[in-house]
């Protein structure tokens, strides 16, 4: 018997493909650094972000200062532009995401969050309209692990009082997560109703899970 719902966060419950995008490419130009000596910095310092070592704001100041553009305005420009990016996010939900929460909630599924995340994500999150729906939140920026970790899977059903068989695990893919999910035990189904309209993605349809194709067919897969 299901239990617990855990959801990934990005490109599940929220896609940045919904709003105008803030990475690499528009952090550089306005930092003045053309995009590949910006990204050559960049993208070094993805897994020390994710897992609590630097925070985008020291990433940001070694990239300015080794490009000999720094100063505290561009970096609050920078900085102000990526938090209200991530911000926008949760104002394009998928209109079925809170009501599939609730109905969850209802049901008295216990419901858990695993995502891979930075600094300028974490508050983003914590104060979301979504963040009320958690009883149990793992980020791996405060978490020090990110996934695929199994660590980080089990923290989260140790905080939720739920065996791994009790879990239903969803999540659009990435970083190897339904794969890890169902090596623990759980019962593991792609999101795919992001995927589907038409973003630049670079996963693709796993057809060894089960396809959501809207967040209510998480409802349905569920029987309710």
């Amino acid at each position: 018997m299901i239990r617990a719902v855990i959801f990934d966060m990005f490109e599940t419950l929220i896609t940045h493909y919904r709003s105008p995008l803030y990475f690499g490419a528009q952090m550089a130009a306005d930092a003045g650094i053309p995009e590949e000596k910006f990204l050559e910095l960049w993208e070094p310092t993805g897994y020390a972000r994710t897992i609590g070592k630097m925070t985008l704001e020291e990433a940001l100041e070694m990239i300015l200062r080794k490009n000999q553009c720094y100063s505290k305005e561009i970096l609050k420009t920078i900085v102000d532009k990526r938090v209200a990016a991530k911000e926008e996010c949760f104002r394009h939900l998928h209109p079925e995401i809170i009501p599939m929460l609730m109905k969850l909630k209802e049901k008295g599924i216990l419901i858990g969050l695993i995502s891979n995340c930075f600094s300028e994500e974490v508050d983003v999150i914590r104060k979301s309209a979504l963040f009320p729906y958690f009883d149990a939140a793992y980020l791996s920026y405060e978490q020090g692990i990110q996934k695929p970790d199994e660590e980080i899977f089990s923290r989260c059903m140790e905080e939720l009082s739920v065996r791994a068989d009790e879990c239903l695990y969803v999540g659009d893919g990435g970083s190897y997560e339904l794969e890890t999910a169902e090596r623990l035990g759980m019962t593991a189904i792609q999101a795919v109703w992001y995927l589907k309209e038409g973003m630049p993605q670079r996963l693709q349809i796993n057809h060894n899970f089960f396809q959501a194709e809207s967040p209510f067919s998480v409802l349905s897969y569920l029987g309710g």
